[in-house]
């Protein structure tokens, strides 16, 4: 760990840098304020030991500076001064110093006030890890009230490979190969994306992540990141609305454009998790829920929202579905149980 010891008394900054040295840690000092400063500035260092009484800056303006940076606003700082009164201490503690010790002090006890510090800053730097990691992996994929309850609580997303129940929705506009063979590259991406705008939208509502989208298709999840007793009728209910929706959201666009869009839904087990490299992952489902999901939706015409039986008997009571009886799969040796949803009824 890097500490810099800020310290115009050439005694006390000896002293104390002895002190952390003996501790292991890499010792920066600084002869008065504005040095330590640009020392804090140049190293970046993991605590700072901040005497108050300096000459060019007080330890007060020092901090004041480091805590209105962005950059260097999460470094901890231990306030070491002769200054033992009760007024001074709330001055900086107020401007955000994480500790206070008075000259003299006892070895002992400022090596347990650097320890604190650092053990402090290590569980407040794996919590931001954390909450980088949330953000990076998800913010793009689920609404914005999922990323803040992850971001309150980081236990309750397990990354790296999870076996767990999931709904799997892939949702495909009809006939899209067709319209793009005599449509400009630029109005057909716009064309698509006003339909993933639709898709992705209600999607969130649901509570649904977007995994990803394979061409004019999106893959969503539900019952992950957070778990959601109800995961299989989100995933019905968005298919549902997203379809309902459409008479409207056909005004825009000319009649060539009015492409239907097809469900494949199916609740089973799969691995949860990053799905990559180091350099480059994304957060996915993989497992054969994915493909059977994928391959009912494949299976599917003129805007059908087909389901598997798995989610059929997790959302009977609260639809009107029509048995399709079963299918043959591509890829899966045994047929397939299907049921077409026609309307919600709850």
């Amino acid at each position: 760990m890097k500490i810099l010891v800020a310290d115009d008394n050439p005694d006390s900054r000896q002293l104390t840098r002895d002190i952390v040295a003996s501790m292991g840690h890499d010792v920066i000092t600084a002869v008065d304020g504005p040095r330590a400063l640009v020392a804090i500035q140049e190293y970046h260092p993991d605590l700072v030991i901040l005497d108050v009484n300096m000459p060019g800056m007080s330890g007060f303006d020092v901090m004041s500076a480091l805590k209105s940076d962005a950059v260097t606003a999460q470094i901890p700082v231990l306030m070491l001064t002769a200054l033992a009164d009760v007024e001074n201490r709330v001055h900086g503690l107020g401007l955000g110093a994480d500790d206070y010790l008075s000259k003299p002090f006892n070895p002992r006890e400022l090596v347990a006030r650097v320890n604190a510090r650092l053990r402090a800053k290590g569980e407040t730097d794996d919590l931001r890890a954390s909450q980088e990691m949330i953000r990076a992996t998800f913010e793009r994929f689920v609404a914005p009230q999922v990323v803040e309850r992850l971001l309150r609580d980081p236990s309750q997303v397990k990354l790296g490979g999870t076996l767990q129940e999931v709904t799997v929705m892939f949702a495909d506009l009809e006939g899209f190969t067709s319209i793009s063979e005599f449509t400009e590259p630029a109005t057909l991406l716009s064309v698509l994306n006003h339909y993933h705008t639709l898709i992705v939208n209600i999607v969130q509502r649901f509570g649904g992540t977007v995994d990803k989208f394979i061409g004019d298709a999106v893959m969503a999840l539900y019952n992950t990141p957070l778990a959601q007793q109800d995961h299989a009728l989100r995933a019905v209910r968005t298919a549902v609305h997203i379809r309902d929706s459409l008479s409207d959201f056909y005004q825009q666009f000319d009649a060539a454009f009015h492409m239907r869009v097809n469900f494949g839904i199916h609740t089973g087990m799969a691995v949860v998790g990053n799905v990559g490299t180091p350099q480059i992952m994304d957060f996915t489902a993989v497992g054969d829920t994915v493909n059977l999901a994928a391959r009912l939706q494949d299976i599917c015409t003129d805007g059908q929202i087909l389901i598997s039986r798995s989610t059929y008997e997790q959302v009977a009571d609260h639809i009107n579905a029509v048995p399709v009886g079963y299918l043959d799969i591509k890829g899966r040796q045994e047929p397939v149980m299907a049921y077409t949803v026609s309307e919600l009824v709850s």
